[in-house]
């Protein structure tokens, strides 16, 4: 029902209620009323000329020509009649009413029409205003958002940084556009196509972009719209996508998170007649079924490939598998390019090195790093993005919102500038450590302060140095309040710091085969193992005696780093005291101050600075400078974080060095 046609029902009710009001209330030319003995002495004294009786109700008119009316006490008064026909008065008779066949079955129907009434209201509230798509009663209707070829605007000029995707998909938009190219040599083009990456990384606008360079219709459906809570409904919804899809073929069907719907059967706490397993079933028999579905290619998109069902991913339906990963920097400047388009830039822009300082980032966070920067130069109330502004957006996302808002006092602040003085030396001095892009006191996020690592370039895998490296890294800054305040004055602010070496130190020894000692095998098969003391149901290899040698390795590796980090930074106590003292000074250091310090001389004051009282740096500082020849590819899930933050960001609530 359009809103017209609302609208027009709205006012004939308004108006039927104010003609009924008026009805009631209006003043009309009514007989007299008089009581019963008076109308009998009127009759007798041959005052009346015509009555008319209608039950208990006599109205009538007097010989001068007035109208009167009364109510009479009985229904049959035989005297009456005989006074009015002695009386010579005309008497007229009325017949009642007689309620029509119709009428009596409405108002003997009324309740059951009006419990269906409400019955129909809430199952159309139920399936979100199914009224549009059918009635309220149109369970099984498919809930896919249909797009046609000109609707999508999105090309392949839209996506970038997975250039190797785009390859594979590219043969899909031949073949839509020309399907006689392919069936002339006897090939036929894949069923379904499984896009496969991080979230965030584009799979949703990689299969957009395919339909609108096919210039085809795109229907567009997420895994969840399939299930609800009746039997049958997702089922019913598969056939009826499907079945439109035929009417529109050529076409594509894109599910997103399929994993919804597309959990392996029989893993769960339902049985066969589960209501996903049976919509899961039916989208089976749809992509490969007795009927062929010529001319409709199905992409789906999900980050949980290893829950799918194996019928779903095997050759018929799910052909192949397109994976997008997380953009490298080449990736990642073309994103950017992409995004930078739609904002004023100024001149000092440079994409390529802020490609190279955001490893790990997908292209949803690019986007979301050029709309932050936008916002930033929206508060200035400048009329472009500069580099000034990427930088903030950039060390808001990795870092976390500044808190200057918080309170600490001196004893704190200078105890959180030592703490990350020493993760900072620490991985200066040594060897394969990413380099130290800033360190601050100012709080972000979670931390009180914070010491971030970038590395030079993407990172891959991982090398025991490095390991090494990071984790007497980590002890930097509880090492660094062990030397400023004595063993009793070291804080609960390198608890993260202790549990991610922890977990370094033990992922060495019993999953990567690092250690000489326990050699290469990996002792832990899945993730229940317990650090330092684990209960030996980790992996069928650890009886009692190898667990007791796993937690004497962990503990080696951890006390050789440890003392190495002490070592270090008692070689370089003075360069400790120097960096706390420029933190208390300007808040945040960059590369250049921090090399100025690892010289011997004084730290330059941060560009923009000119508050001699403590003011603070603006943001973004500089770009990192190489201050290591390590080759420093991305950390990846090694760190052994599992908090819940993204690797790249701080994860030490009270400081400590950021993950990669």
């Amino acid at each position: 029902m359009n809103d017209m046609a609302k609208n027009l029902i709205l006012w004939l009710v308004i108006a039927a209620v104010l003609l009924t009001v008026f009805n009631n209330f209006s003043v009309d030319n009514s007989p007299q009323t008089m009581n019963y003995s008076q109308f009998v002495q009127q009759v007798q004294n041959q005052q009346v000329r015509t009555v008319t009786i209608d039950g208990y109700t006599i109205t009538g008119e007097r010989t001068d020509g007035s109208q009167f009316q009364t109510i009479r006490p009985a229904a049959e008064d035989p005297k009456l009649m005989d006074d009015l026909l002695s009386s010579n008065v005309t008497v007229v008779g009325k017949e009642p009413e007689q309620q029509s066949l119709w009428m009596r079955l409405l108002i003997a129907s009324f309740p059951i029409l009006l419990i269906l009434a409400i019955f129909m209201f809430f199952m159309r509230q139920m399936q979100g205003g199914g009224a549009g798509k059918g009635g309220p009663m149109s369970f099984g209707k498919s809930k896919a958002k249909l797009l046609s070829q000109d609707q999508i605007k999105t090309t392949f000029s839209d996506v970038a940084g997975c250039d190797e995707a785009k390859e594979e998909v590219e043969e899909l938009v031949d073949f839509l556009r020309d399907p006689t190219k392919f069936q002339r040599l006897g090939g036929t083009i894949p069923r379904g196509v499984l896009m496969v990456g991080p979230p965030g990384t584009g799979k949703t606008l990689l299969a957009k972009s395919i339909a609108g360079e096919a210039k085809v219709p795109f229907f567009s459906i997420s895994g969840s719209d399939f299930v609800e809570m009746f039997v049958g409904v997702g089922a019913s919804r598969v056939r009826d996508m499907f079945e439109q899809a035929k009417k529109q073929a050529p076409c594509i069907i894109f599910i997103d998170e399929i994993d919804a719907v597309g959990r392996s059967r029989g893993v769960g706490m339902g049985g066969g007649n589960d209501e996903r397993e049976q919509t899961l079933n039916q989208l089976l028999v749809e992509m490969d079924g007795f009927e062929a579905n010529e001319g409709i290619i199905v992409i789906a998109a999900t980050n949980r490939p290893d829950v799918l069902d194996p019928a779903l991913l095997r050759p018929g339906r799910f052909d192949r598998q397109v994976v997008v990963p997380l953009p490298d920097i080449r990736g990642r400047e073309h994103i950017l390019n992409v995004h930078l388009r739609k904002v004023p830039l100024g001149d000092d822009v440079k994409p390529t090195l802020i490609a190279r300082g955001t490893p790990g980032f997908s292209g949803a966070d690019l986007a979301n790093l050029v709309n932050e920067a936008a916002l930033f130069a929206a508060r200035r109330n400048k009329r472009l993005v500069g580099m000034d502004e990427l930088e903030m957006a950039k060390d808001k996302i990795m870092m976390g919102a500044e808190r200057r808002s918080m309170v600490m006092t001196e004893k704190e602040k200078l105890n959180t500038a030592y703490h990350e003085s020493g993760h900072a030396i620490i991985g200066l001095v040594m060897p394969e450590h990413d380099p130290v892009y800033k360190v601050t006191i100012i709080p972000r996020g979670r931390a009180l302060g914070v010491t971030m690592f970038l590395p030079e370039q993407d990172r891959y895998s991982l090398s025991r140095q490095q390991i090494i490296s990071q984790i007497c890294s980590l002890f930097g800054g509880r090492i660094a309040e062990e030397m400023t305040l004595g063993p009793n004055g070291v804080t609960t602010g390198a608890s993260n710091d202790i549990k991610r070496a922890t977990e370094l130190a033990h992922n060495m020894v019993a999953k990567w085969g690092l250690s000489e000692e326990m050699g290469p095998i990996m002792y832990d098969e899945d993730e229940s193992h317990q650090f330092m003391g684990g209960s030996g149901q980790g992996g069928k290899l650890k009886s009692g005696e190898t667990v007791s040698k796993l937690d004497k390795e962990v503990r080696k590796v951890i006390d050789d780093c440890y003392a190495q980090a002490k070592q270090i930074l008692d070689e370089n106590s003075d360069k400790l005291d120097a960096m706390a003292d420029a933190l208390m000074k300007y808040e945040t250091i960059d590369s250049t101050q921090l090399k100025d310090i690892m010289a011997g001389r004084d730290p330059q004051p941060p560009e923009g600075w000119d508050d001699p009282s403590g003011g603070a740096p603006s943001a973004g500082g500089s770009e990192p400078e190489p201050v290591s020849d390590a080759d420093a590819p991305e950390q990846g899930d090694s760190d052994g974080d599992d908090d819940g933050e993204p690797r790249r960001r701080p994860s030490d609530p009270l400081g400590g060095p950021a993950g990669s």
